[in-house]
């Protein structure tokens, strides 16, 4: 990937330039290396360091914890499309005998299978891996604290098992399958599970002082799915391009916007802030933004991949410290910058190359019961659904391709909406999931459930 410098404004770079200098200084971050994305391509990389004529670029290796996470959640939804598995099907169908087994893949990836968040004491993160040699060291004699499917609930152990999983239908270890399945085909050639010169080294900032220790950088062992990755802001830069658009070669676009889809029941305090989770993927409402990504940290270690897929937008913030800057706010906010110094700039409306008749007789107004809806049909071959004035359901629709159509999102989403024509091949109306739209409002030329006063509308007198 080029890092083109020269590609944002000179106001947009100074402007990001001192949202890092700020998290750097107020974090107290011995160093800070931040990336936008934008198009695609890395478009800007910054840096801010505490030793002097020195500073990290988008080469230099940062421990990226949970951001791995994301990684693992990617090779299981290509044992999914693969037919290798089904997101529904039980744990134990392919992983016997964990005590969790009643958990589906699908629960287990949106962190709602019931799990502990952590392994057994001692603290997994600070501890060598060989203290876990088995699954059961991971999972504990009660791996499950609540229900099934009930609540969202953050679990590293439960990444343990979707690693184990990928390692079982592969047949080859998870660093392997990593490797050779998306660190290569994405060109992420400076990730890597070990520490890779130049790499940055892990610190604690004391909570009280202007001093620091250094932190012990252990391998993870079984707990490598959940958080072992190094990382480098380039190789995210990349990264964060492919979970916006998705890439052939790894998932499908259709795929990795799966994994940005919620796929967890928010927790009350959830719903307030705007927060949520996907497969692999964290998602909130922010500054008016649907931002997707995952943050990470390990003892001296945070980080944060932060996208905007309406913006096309990316940004990743890394530091070496083990608190101190909030880099979740920081990446949001290098997002925004960008986003409303420099505005997306859209493609050029181009009209249908074909006009389908029967798509034309679906489009202009209709009427549900007394609520006004229109319908277009765009240069994709869609059709959209939606409320002419306010709020209310609206969806975009695929054609079957035999007349109907299918809804993709919202209320609608699996919903069909079949336009029932007269004897003379004119649309009467259109029946969406047994709800009847009509040109006019409770038009009696067409079936309205419950039927149509025969005296029609009328005042108070």
């Amino acid at each position: 990937m080029t890092t083109t410098q020269q590609a944002l404004l000179p106001g947009t770079r100074r402007a990001l330039l001192h949202r890092i200098a700020v998290a750097q200084a107020e974090g107290r971050a011995p160093s800070l290396v931040a990336a936008v994305v934008r198009d695609g391509q890395a478009v800007w990389h910054g840096a801010r360091t505490s030793v002097d004529g020195h500073g990290p670029d988008e080469t230099v290796q940062y421990r990226i914890g949970s951001i791995t996470k994301t990684f693992t959640a990617v090779l299981v939804m290509r044992l999914r499309d693969e037919g290798l598995l089904d997101l529904g099907d039980p744990l134990e169908k392919y992983v016997p005998g964990t005590g969790a087994g009643e958990a589906a893949i699908a629960q287990l990836l949106a962190h709602t299978a019931g799990l502990a968040a952590e392994s057994p004491a001692p603290w997994w993160e600070r501890t060598p891996g060989s203290l876990r040699p088995e699954l059961s060291d991971v999972l504990g004699e009660q791996p499950l604290l609540h229900p099934v499917g009930r609540r969202h609930h953050y679990s590293n152990p439960g990444y343990t098992v979707l690693g184990t999983l990928v390692e079982r239908l592969r047949g080859a270890p998870w660093e392997e399958v990593l490797r050779d399945e998306i660190l290569e085909p994405l060109g992420l050639h400076r990730t890597s599970a070990q520490p890779e010169p130049p790499h940055a080294g892990g610190w604690a900032v004391h909570p009280w002082a202007d001093a620091m220790l250094p932190e012990p950088t252990e391998d993870l062992g079984r707990m490598a799915p959940a958080g072992q990755l190094w990382s480098t802001t380039a190789d995210l830069a990349r990264f964060a391009a492919f979970l916006a658009r998705g890439d052939d070669r790894v998932l499908s676009a259709e795929s990795v916007r799966e994994m940005r889809t919620p796929a967890a029941p928010a927790e009350a305090a959830d719903v307030v802030d705007g927060v949520t989770y996907g497969l692999g993927m964290q998602l909130q409402r922010r500054d008016g933004r649907l931002l997707v990504g995952h943050s990470g940290s390990l003892p001296g270690f945070l980080a944060n991949l932060t996208i905007s897929v309406e913006d096309d937008v990316a940004a990743v913030v890394l530091a070496n410290c083990t608190s101190g800057p909030l880099l979740g706010a920081v990446g949001a906010d290098l997002v925004r910058i960008v986003a409303e110094a420099e505005p997306r700039i859209p493609e050029p409306w181009r009209p249908l190359r074909e006009v389908d008749s029967t798509v034309l007789d679906l489009v202009g107004q209709w009427y549900w019961g007394t609520h006004a809806f229109g319908v277009r049909a765009s240069a994709d071959g869609l059709i959209t659904l939606a409320p002419l004035a306010g709020d209310g359901r609206r969806a975009r629709f695929r054609t079957n391709g035999d007349g109907t159509w299918t809804g993709l999102e919202g209320y609608y989403a699996g919903e069909l909406l079949r336009p029932v024509r007269r004897p003379d091949g004119s649309v009467s109306h259109l029946d969406l999931g047994s709800f009847v739209f009509t040109r006019q409002p409770y038009d009696p030329e067409a079936p309205v459930p419950g039927g149509v006063d025969p005296e029609g509308w009328r005042g108070i007198g």
